[in-house]
């Protein structure tokens, strides 16, 4: 069982910053496929971003391309979402997840989850 931890969340302004950090405290994360994904009020969860477990393929959703950028540490201890230029429709609960093969775009091949962190932006 691993047991994701996500922080950075926060309320910010449009045109902002935010950098949200996934964490397995006591585990590294470099042996994992990592995926972001949000969900606002009334919609269902959608795909952010994913880096792969070589950490050397990276993929987006269209309506972040250019703005998010999907990391890891090199001790592999936490995985980065950076997020700028947020926009108001961004606002959401981010979740961060892993799975030991392959996640990719897909919320239902994770195995597993963190309890996700709320990002807010006002206009």
């Amino acid at each position: 069982q691993v047991k994701l931890v996500e922080s950075g969340g926060g309320l910010v302004q449009a045109g902002d910053s935010l950098t949200l950090s996934c964490e397995a405290p006591g585990r590294s994360l470099n042996n994992y496929d990592m995926g972001w994904f949000r969900q606002a009020p009334g919609k269902e969860r959608e795909f952010v971003a994913h880096l792969s477990r070589s950490g050397i393929s990276t993929d987006y959703a269209d309506f972040v391309k250019g703005r998010f950028t999907i990391s890891r540490d090199n001790a592999g201890n936490t995985v980065t979402l950076q997020m700028n230029n947020l926009k108001p429709e961004d606002t959401a609960i981010y979740f961060c997840a892993a799975d030991p093969s392959y996640g990719g775009r897909y919320s239902g091949i994770y195995d597993y989850w963190g309890q996700g962190t709320q990002v807010t932006v006002s206009s």
